[in-house]
């Protein structure tokens, strides 16, 4: 199987003021295994610009990747954008014809950008805890026949 594209600097061949760097990598950069409830729909895009200062390479610039997750809520599936708009990466350079990787940085920055719990909007309503009904969809009979005790409600007398 052949290596993924990266994006590599040659730092001795950048100009002194410095260069505007935009493309793409492939989608398989982002390496989350074989997870399934979270995974790259699109490539990882970036717009960085990139200048040597001494003997380090300053990259700044952007970076975002179309994703699809499940929700943690609903459980349903969908798509949003995950987004480093900050993204701003040091790489010492050590020797002559230094070719400089920045793939990993950038990957770094869109993993960050992942929740630990996707949410497909902020108002979620999740599921049922009774009889497991989406409740983005309207509600159950389990609420409207009241009498609806919460498995937790045990823990309240407790002291």
């Amino acid at each position: 199987m052949e290596a993924p594209a990266r994006l590599i600097v040659d730092a001795d061949r950048l100009k002194d003021e410095g260069e505007h760097l935009t493309g793409s990598l492939p989608a398989e950069i982002l390496d989350l295994g074989n997870d399934d409830e979270i995974c790259p729909k699109s490539g990882l895009f970036y717009d960085v610009f990139v200048q040597r200062l001494g003997d380090e390479l300053l990259v700044r610039g952007k970076a975002w990747q179309r994703i699809w997750a499940l929700c943690s809520r609903c459980g349903g599936g969908f798509e949003w954008e995950a987004r480093d708009d900050e993204l701003t990466l040091s790489e010492q350079i050590v020797g002559e014809n230094a070719l400089i990787d920045l793939t990993e940085g950038i990957r770094e920055g869109i993993i960050f950008a992942l929740p630990a719990y996707p949410v497909c909007r902020e108002d979620c309503s999740g599921l049922c805890m009774r009889c497991g009904k989406n409740l983005n969809t309207g509600s159950c009979s389990c609420q409207t026949a009241g009498g609806f005790e919460s498995p937790w409600t045990a823990l309240d007398g407790l002291k």
